[in-house]
């Protein structure tokens, strides 16, 4: 064997050990690709399902919304009528307060009229004691001339 043909196998040897390894490389890839386009596939599948239930999910907020929306009209409407009765009530609650304060007034003064009331029935009572006790008393003398 001559040195051209040693190199001719020697190159022949190398393409083949290269094929194999670009044949083993490839059918990696055909395996990582075939992964990857099972996993694109469920995340599509998972997309076209999370739509649909986000399109369901925002029709029926929007139905809540409109709900909400007629709901909040009404009670608007039905504050609206009470608000004169809230009024009525913190007129009335003014007038309770004003009719408290003056009753303590009155009966402030009655208690005063009270008081002096019966250290005037006492006085009278002593005076009345005293003038009793201080005038002069009937004799019998007189007491027969008189009959």
């Amino acid at each position: 064997m001559t040195g051209g043909e040693v190199a001719a196998i020697i190159a022949a040897v190398a393409f083949a050990v290269l094929v194999v390894f670009i044949v083993l490389v490839l059918i990696k890839i055909g395996k990582t690709v075939e992964r990857v386009t099972t996993t694109v596939d469920e995340a599509n599948k998972t997309i076209e399902v999370v739509t649909k239930d986000v399109d369901i999910l925002s029709r029926q907020v929007e139905g809540l919304l409109v709900k909400s929306n007629e709901l909040l009209d009404d009670v608007n409407k039905k504050v609206a009528t009470i608000d004169p009765l809230f009024a009525a009530v913190a007129d009335l609650s003014e007038s309770v307060s004003e009719l408290n304060y003056s009753s303590r007034n009155l009966l402030g003064k009655v208690g005063s009229v009270g008081k002096s009331t019966a250290k005037a029935g006492v006085v009278g009572k002593v005076g009345g004691a005293a003038f009793r006790a201080f005038r002069p008393k009937k004799t019998s003398k007189t007491s027969e001339t008189v009959k």
